[in-house]
């Protein structure tokens, strides 16, 4: 019989531990993202897959927030995160540090994330966008990649939170 793990047989790492642990090379940039809620979400898939940084840009609210907690469950205390006013200013130093920037959305000549290859010696950005407007056009427009995911029923998108969580597994996978 299967028996469902109690949370203290899990053997997380204390919140000091996951900052000094090893972290994928790999970054999100939230693009004025307006759900605090997706915003906590994101926080807590980032620690989840360990990624290296969580950049907030513009209307993007930041921790400390009681409604992002609710969602975040911590990991706004766990993961690395910063705060930048102009995504395109961010995009461009980060691309001055060797980052790869990609950014989700749906666009022409865009590449699936299925087909995008990862480097194990290069950093990898991913810019999420509004959940109405998407990545900014500025944003696209310096990016590296375009990347999309795939979709196959009757609507355009998929809730920016479950975007970021499909796009880190993939990542972490090709890390491992």
């Amino acid at each position: 019989m299967n028996k469902k793990l109690k949370l203290e047989e899990l053997n997380r790492l204390s919140v000091e531990e996951f900052k000094n642990s090893q972290k994928i090379p790999v970054a999100l940039v939230l693009d004025n993202i307006r759900s605090l809620h997706n915003i906590g979400s994101i926080f807590r898939s980032a620690d989840c897959f360990a990624i290296a940084h969580v950049f907030l840009c513009g209307i993007t609210a930041t921790p400390p927030h009681r409604e992002i907690n609710k969602t975040a469950l911590g990991a706004t205390d766990s993961v690395d995160w910063s705060y930048f006013e102009s995504t395109e200013e961010l995009i461009k130093h980060l691309k001055n540090e060797g980052w790869i920037i990609c950014s989700v959305e749906q666009a022409q000549n865009s590449t699936s994330l299925l087909n995008l290859y990862f480097s194990q010696e290069k950093k990898y950005c991913f810019i999420l966008g509004n959940e109405v407007d998407g990545v900014s056009q500025e944003a696209i427009n310096i990016s590296d990649y375009i990347i999309e995911l795939e979709q196959f029923g009757t609507k355009h998108s998929l809730n920016v939170s479950v975007c970021a969580g499909i796009i880190l597994w993939e990542a972490r996978k090709k890390f491992l």
